[in-house]
């Protein structure tokens, strides 16, 4: 059964269906001289509301150089070593740190600089990655609502997009790895429990990470515990 698609390039992938579904119902209740220019004309209009995959490039290209430059160099994506019993391609997240750590295996990590919650958005558990979208669209979810009623009711996805380029949607919760536009919130304590990278960054771990992946979210009082201990 179709279900409609949602995400930042819904509206061209349903065209797209309905598109192809007219074009069928068209071709085969058609007299056979018209099925030939009917079918060309349907294949025009698939070409026309499919997305386009330069489009999505040009805005890659536009948001991966917003962001380094406003981030301390610590925070900047880096291999390091990283002593972990997770699994390669596990995501852990130290949030009093604000780092993203990416699992290599034989001791190393891919390090991200994030931004994370604020006092009393912060949590803990096991995820996992349900859903990946390019350029998502943003739908605040009701509690947020309540606290904020200024905010819009849906966003679009695009460059102006809270969310940026990426995202990526944990099981179980209403939390997202995701891009962001606001590049100097990076290695801050400023979301409503969502994770926050560069543009840059989350278009890397999104390459990387597949649905399914394990995301761990370490305790904040543990974890900066044992980040004290370990520069003893």
């Amino acid at each position: 059964m179709y279900k409609p698609i949602t995400g930042s390039i819904a509206s061209s992938a349903n065209r797209v269906f309905v598109c192809a579904a007219a074009a069928f119902l068209a071709t085969a209740f058609a007299p056979p001289s018209a099925r030939a220019e009917t079918l060309v004309l349907a294949m025009t209009s698939l070409e026309s509301a499919a997305p386009s995959a330069r489009q999505t490039r040009e805005q890659d290209a536009a948001v991966t150089t917003d962001a380094a430059a406003e981030v301390p160099s610590a925070l900047h994506r880096q291999v390091v070593s990283y002593s972990t019993a997770e699994a390669a391609g596990t995501i852990v997240i130290d949030t009093p740190n604000t780092y993203l750590y990416y699992v290599l295996g034989g001791g190393r990590a891919i390090r991200y600089g994030i931004g994370v919650g604020r006092d009393g958005f912060t949590w803990s558990g096991i995820k996992t990655i349900e859903r990946k979208t390019e350029w998502p669209d943003w739908l605040p979810p009701s509690d947020m609502l309540k606290r904020q009623p200024y905010l819009p009711r849906f966003m679009a996805g695009g460059p102006g997009n809270p969310l940026g380029a990426r995202a990526m949607y944990l099981s179980g919760s209403v939390y997202r790895i995701h891009g962001t536009n606001n590049p100097s919130s990076i290695g801050k304590h400023v979301s409503s429990g969502c994770i926050r990278m560069l543009n840059a960054d989350v278009i890397d771990l999104y390459e990387r990470a597949r649905i399914g992946t394990k995301v761990v979210v370490l305790p904040a009082l543990e974890r900066a515990a044992a980040f004290q201990e370990s520069m003893r």
